[in-house]
C-alpha cells in the first residue's frame, strides 16, 4: 500500500513540476530497472583442480599439469608417489570459474563452470575432486565439488569418423560449490550512496536526482551522467532501514532519456532505431536496376554445297536484358517520427537491404538527426 501511494504521489507531482522537469518519450520504467546501487555487484572467483573417473577420455601421459595435480592429491592422503606413476586416461586438469553474489553467506550453494585445460577430448561421467575457489585478493570464498553435467554433449569416434554434440570439454556442477567467507558489501560512502546509471545519460541523470527530491528534500545530487549521490535522511541511516529507503528509491517510477540511434546489421539485415529519431525534409527516390546476362554455345554447321574444307565451329552467343522501375521521388517532411519515417518508406516498397542504403544515405545528405551505427 506504501509503494502504491508513493507512486501516485511522484505521478501528481511531476504533472506540477512539468516546467523544470520535461519529460519526453512515453516509456516510464522504475528506478531499479535503469539504475543500481554502487558496490552491489556479482564477484568473480576461479580454481584449478582435478576431474577423476573419465572413461579414456580424459588428459595424455604428456600433460604433466594433471599428473601434478594427481600426485598432490594423493600427498594430501599420505601417499608418496611420483607423477610418473599415473598413465591412466581417466582424469584431466580443469579450471573451475563461478560468480558469486551479494550478500550471499557461508553455507550457501551456488553453480560453477568446468573447463579442461589438457588435451582431454571429454568431460563426460567426471567427477570434480575438492577444489578452492578464490578471488582477486586470493582469499579463499568457496570449494567445489561434484559430478559434471555437460547438458546432453558428448564427443565420440573412431579412427575414419567421430560425432560431437555441444562442447564435451566444458561442463557445469549445478549447486556444486559451497560458499565458505562471505564477501562485504559497502554501500555507504561519507552517509551517503551512488546510483549508477546502466546507460550514462546527462538528462536522465537530472531526472532521477529531481525524482527522488520530490520525496526526498535535498537528499539527491546528479554528480555525472552516470551518477547520482543520496544521502539518505537520518532515520534510515541505519542497516535494518537502509533496505526499506533503497527499496523505496527503486520502485520510484522515471522516463529515461535516450540518444537518437539507428542500428544497422549488414550481415543479417536487421535496422533498429529509437523512437527520437527525426529527419530534416529530404526527398529519396528508389528504383531497381536489374540485368540479366545468359551465355551459350551454338554448333555452326557447313552447308550442303560447302567445300570440303569446311569444318563444324562453335559459336559463342550472349543475350543481355535490362529491366529497369519505374523510380518514385518521396518527399519526407521534416521532423517526423520514426514511425512515420517506416510509412514513408513502406510506400516505397523497400526491402530492409535497400532500407540500410536509404538510412546510410540521408546519413551522409545531412539530414539524418541521429547516431547511425553499422555492425
Amino acid at each position: 500500500m506504501f509503494r502504491y501511494l508513493l507512486s501516485i504521489i511522484i505521478l501528481i507531482s511531476t504533472c506540477f513540476i512539468s516546467p523544470i522537469t520535461p519529460v519526453h518519450g512515453s516509456i516510464t520504467t522504475r528506478v531499479k530497472d535503469i539504475a543500481y546501487v554502487q558496490g552491489v555487484r556479482d564477484n568473480f572467483l576461479f580454481g584449478y583442480g582435478l576431474v577423476i573417473g573419465l572413461s579414456g577420455s580424459g588428459d595424455g601421459n604428456d600433460t604433466k599439469f594433471t599428473r601434478s595435480l594427481a600426485k598432490n592429491v594423493f600427498e594430501k592422503l599420505g601417499i608418496i608417489i611420483t607423477a610418473d606413476d599415473f598413465t591412466s586416461k581417466n582424469i584431466a586438469g580443469v579450471l573451475i570459474t563461478a560468480n558469486i553474489r551479494p550478500f550471499a553467506k557461508p553455507g550457501d550453494k551456488m553453480d560453477v563452470l568446468v573447463s579442461s585445460i589438457g588435451n582431454a577430448k571429454s568431460l563426460e561421467g567426471g567427477v570434480l575432486v575438492h577444489t578452492t575457489l578464490q578471488g582477486v585478493d586470493n582469499e579463499v570464498y568457496a570449494v567445489a565439488q561434484g559430478p559434471i553435467s555437460l547438458g546432453g554433449g558428448f564427443d565420440v569416434g573412431g579412427k575414419a569418423a567421430d560425432k560431437r554434440k555441444n562442447i564435451a570439454t566444458t561442463g557445469n556442477i549445478p549447486k556444486g560449490a559451497l560458499i565458505e567467507k562471505e564477501i562485504p558489501v559497502h554501500l555507504f560512502h561519507e552517509n551517503s550512496i551512488m546510483l549508477s546509471l546502466n546507460n550514462s545519460d546527462f538528462t536522465t541523470s537530472l531526472r532521477l536526482m529531481e525524482i527522488i527530491n520530490v520525496i526526498y528534500p535535498d537528499s539527491a545530487q546528479a554528480v555525472n551522467a552516470g551518477e547520482v549521490r543520496i544521502k539518505p535522511p537520518q532515520e534510515f541511516r541505519t542497516m535494518d532501514k537502509i533496505t526499506q529507503f533503497i527499496s523505496a528509491i527503486e520502485e520510484l517510477p522515471i522516463t529515461p532519456d535516450a540518444v537518437a540511434r539507428v542500428v544497422i546489421n549488414e550481415r543479417t539485415g536487421t535496422i533498429v532505431a529509437g523512437e527520437n529519431v527525426k529527419i530534416s525534409t529530404v526527398a529519396v527516390a528508389h528504383g531497381s536496376l536489374t540485368i540479366t546476362i545468359s551465355e551459350k554455345t551454338e554448333a555452326s554447321q557447313p552447308g550442303s554445297f560447302a567445300p570440303s574444307s569446311a569444318v563444324t565451329k562453335e559459336l559463342d552467343r550472349t543475350t543481355i536484358d535490362i529491366e529497369e522501375d519505374e523510380a518514385k521521388l518521396h518527399v519526407i517532411p521534416d521532423g517526423v517520427s520514426i514511425s512515420e519515417i517506416a510509412r514513408a518508406l513502406n510506400v516505397l516498397g523497400v526491402t530492409p537491404r535497400d532500407l540500410m542504403a536509404i538510412f546510410q544515405a540521408i546519413h551522409r545528405a545531412g539530414a539524418l538527426h541521429a547516431d547511425l551505427i553499422i555492425m
